[in-house]
């Protein structure tokens, strides 16, 4: 690949607190949705289907979240991996419930910011830069249990005491913020998104649209404490991105990829970026019967408010056509659609399309007109230890290489890109599955599905090729 990537590219992998750091009751931290899903297969069951009752310590369970990887403790570990392999940036988030237990109280707890302040030193150690997920999948239990998550209005307020605590404390360690990971996603997971389950479908649209408004408020007067806190700092918001294809040229079909792609990709965005509901949103309101609360203000609030860039995470895209049958799904599309016969798939059956990332980028860009980030992207497979110990994992090799080559693609086609940080560089546990065998790595973490392991750390072969892409900032892919 003749193209080099521009001076100053955030090249680096990203992370999620609920994922990697453990010491789920260590440092005044406080319960949060990640500590009680279980693990395994079970777990996307849980919390796709209603009447999830947050149970704990069930025996029958295994809990991944409350140990991880320990990062936690082992945070100088890996983040000397992350400086050997030369990385720019790292995105990770902060676990609101470390530093607000119960996401209601007005003073935060100083063990939880003393444990951030230590990560940013580290990373700023080595010239790395902190790119911080505000909320990532991590709300705080009792604002669960006791408001419902984000359907009260009140977890506005709590939020935005979170979020100026953090501004006002690591103002001098932290450039790069998003407000609220893949925000999106809440239309599919509502548990994890919204902070609640729901328990039957025709009741879902009220609540979870009143929800959404709540986070775009929030997330609005996030992004104005940011700016006035910290004005030289650059705060976006975070969706998950599937370009969504029709099937055929039918042009019903083309008509109904256009509006599944409409309420899922842009929707979020548009408020979030533009400052304002996308037209398109009045009639599937008038449609489903939602009819928003509103507070005095809050439409000045949204136009304020707005982000300066926007990130997003790129697994895969979506086929969709009009009328599906059953034999037409594909069985790891989670986001939906139908099979695209033109893709193979991963071991997790998610479509590998590193073509679709290019036209993400495009789509994008097209639309919005501010500068983007790849927050996410990555193979999740199973890697297996060869007897001299190395990892050979060339399939991510092979993954990798392609999407950042289209990445090249799109910069060629005038895409303004900051960086890219590939999901899980170095190996987490699944926030889908639950799984440590789903791994996504630069760097092995011996710890499996039962809970066993050493958590010893071992370079995988990708993390030899990474640190070359990053030394030659892309320029010899």
């Amino acid at each position: 690949m003749a193209k080099r990537f521009p001076e100053g590219f955030l090249w680096g992998g990203a992370t999620a607190a609920n994922q990697i750091e453990g010491a789920y009751r260590e440092g005044g931290k406080g319960l949060n949705i990640p500590d009680v899903l279980p693990g395994g297969k079970v777990r996307l069951k849980v919390i796709t289907e209603p009447g999830f009752n947050f149970e704990i310590d069930n025996e029958k369970y295994t809990y991944p979240n409350h140990e991880a990887i320990d990062f936690y403790h082992r945070y100088k570990e890996d983040i000397a991996l992350f400086a050997e392999m030369g990385f720019k940036a790292f995105r990770m988030s902060i676990a609101w419930s470390r530093i607000f237990p119960n996401g209601d109280e007005t003073v935060p707890n100083e063990e939880g910011l003393a444990f951030y302040d230590r990560v940013f030193d580290e990373l700023h150690k080595y010239g790395i830069e902190p790119v911080v997920t505000i909320s990532h999948y991590e709300m705080p239990l009792h604002l669960v249990k006791e408001y419902g998550g984000w359907r009260d209005r009140r977890v506005v307020e709590f939020f935005e005491r979170y979020a100026t605590a953090l501004f006002n404390r690591y103002k001098d360690k932290v450039k790069y913020w998003m407000t609220f990971n893949e925000i999106n996603s809440g239309l599919h997971m509502p548990i994890m998104g919204l902070g609640f389950a729901i328990q039957e479908e025709r009741d879902r649209y009220q609540p979870t649209f009143q929800a959404y408004h709540h986070q775009f408020v929030a997330s609005a007067k996030a992004v104005i404490a940011c700016h006035k806190i910290i004005p030289d700092a650059k705060i976006g918001c975070m969706i998950v991105y599937t370009p969504t294809y029709a099937f055929d040229c039918n042009p019903e079909n083309v008509m109904y990829a256009l509006q599944e792609e409409r309420l899922f990709n842009y929707f979020c965005g548009d408020v979030q970026v533009r400052g304002a509901y996308p037209a398109f949103m009045k009639r599937y309101f008038k449609e489903h019967n939602i009819q928003l609360e509103m507070e005095p203000g809050d439409l000045e609030l949204l136009k304020e408010g707005k982000v300066d860039y926007v990130a997003f995470s790129y697994y895969m895209s979506r086929t969709e056509k009009k009328d599906k049958k059953p034999e037409d799904v594909g069985e790891g599309n989670i986001l939906g659609g139908i099979k695209n016969p033109f893709l193979k798939a991963s071991e997790w059956g998610w479509e590998i399309d590193p073509i679709g990332l290019r036209v993400s980028l495009n789509q994008l860009y097209d639309r919005y007109q501010v500068p983007l980030f790849v927050v996410e992207n990555g193979l999740g497979a199973y890697d297996k230890v060869e007897e001299d110990g190395s990892i050979q994992d060339d399939y991510r090799i092979d993954y990798l290489r392609s999407h950042i080559q289209e990445m090249g693609e799109a910069i060629e086609d005038g895409v303004e890109l900051m960086g890219y940080t590939s999901w899980g560089c170095i190996d987490l546990v699944s926030a889908s599955t639950g799984e440590m065998s789903k791994r996504y790595g630069y760097i092995y973490v011996d710890k499996h599905d039962d809970g066993s392991g050493t958590l010893e750390r071992k370079k995988k072969k990708s993390f030899y090729w990474y640190k070359d892409v990053i030394a030659t900032n892309g320029e010899k892919l």
